[in-house]
């Protein structure tokens, strides 16, 4: 790409964009390093514009890499903005870069628009989509989360005018929304980020949450595994060995076909029938149930080591 110093214009604008919040703030006088800046991006497009059709592409690609590389600033003041949303900042950084390029990429001198004025409100949007798409981690659907994000604003701008945090009511009269979608909306908010399990809830001995949760309860299931054990003890021996290979080794139908010389359908219909079987014999089986004795919660370190179900025995073939 051709450069020259003569094809630098002089300063005709006197105002800055710089991002701040969803908007844009505008300061009286830019410093002399980003008026310098500015005219120097805007100088680059338009020699990239005067080259010659076969080297266009390739000055380009050469001028986008040298506008992203000289405002990579705009980029990183945009993913600092969003520190707190629960996002690594290396990740926000990455996805606020992404979005310069797009910028850089987009970007038309002709216009006469500021460069930065142009690519800050591309790169919050690349980072706004980012963190809508990737960090709720049970997603409720699109409009929930927009309203939610529209919710916040409203109540952050209530909350100055009133001197007092709004209740969900004044919130959706302000955005003129059922106050019930208004609630769920805000409500969905706690779905946004998983908790750890390795959180310490007592710095004092160092439980972690983790280890406050009971261990599961085997005694429901146990009395089952052994009726069903004495079930599949009953079938013939072919039927135990199509069990044994599809739910202990899981292999497929056509494998077990392949082992047995049979055709996958073959297996299918083995496998209905044997299941049918287990089923009448489960459900012909006693239904009295001896009462369970009562299991306390563990509640401490404990649980960690608490004792676990008996591993299941396994199926004779």
């Amino acid at each position: 790409m051709r450069t020259s110093s003569s094809s630098v214009t002089t300063v005709t604008s006197t105002t800055a964009v710089v991002p701040s919040g969803d908007a844009h703030r505008v300061s009286s006088a830019r410093t002399p390093s980003e008026e310098r800046r500015r005219v120097e991006t805007l100088a680059l497009y338009a020699l990239s514009e005067a080259d010659p059709p076969t080297d266009r592409e390739a000055a380009r690609r050469s001028l986008v890499a040298r506008v992203v590389e000289t405002h990579l600033d705009v980029a990183d003041a945009v993913a600092r903005r969003y520190a707190s949303a629960g996002v690594e900042r290396e990740d926000l950084g990455q996805v606020a870069r992404l979005g310069l390029v797009k910028a850089a990429l987009r970007f038309d001198c002709t216009v006469g628009e500021d460069f930065v004025a142009f690519a800050a409100p591309t790169v919050s949007g690349e980072v706004k989509r980012h963190l809508r798409d990737t960090t709720w981690f049970v997603r409720p659907p699109r409009r929930l989360q927009e309203l939610c994000s529209a919710a916040l604003t409203t109540r952050a701008s209530l909350a100055q005018s009133l001197g007092r945090i709004p209740d969900v009511a004044e919130i959706a009269a302000e955005l003129r929304e059922p106050e019930g979608e208004v609630d769920e909306a805000l409500r969905a908010r706690a779905d946004r980020l998983a908790g750890s399990l390795d959180v310490v809830v007592d710095p004092e001995s160092g439980v972690t949450v983790g280890e406050t949760i009971a261990a599961d309860d085997p005694w429901p299931h146990a009395e089952a595994r052994c009726e069903l054990d004495r079930a599949i003890a009953a079938l013939p021996e072919r039927d135990r060995v199509i069990v044994r290979l599809r739910f202990v080794d899981e292999l497929s139908q056509a494998e077990i076909g392949r082992m047995l010389g049979v055709t996958q359908m073959q297996v299918s219909r083995l496998l209905t029938k044997v299941l049918a079987r287990l089923r009448d014999q489960l459900d012909d089986a006693p239904a009295a149930r001896p009462t369970p004795p009562p299991v306390a919660p563990i509640s401490s370190r404990r649980a960690a080591t608490a004792s676990r179900p008996a591993a299941r025995r396994p199926l004779s073939a």
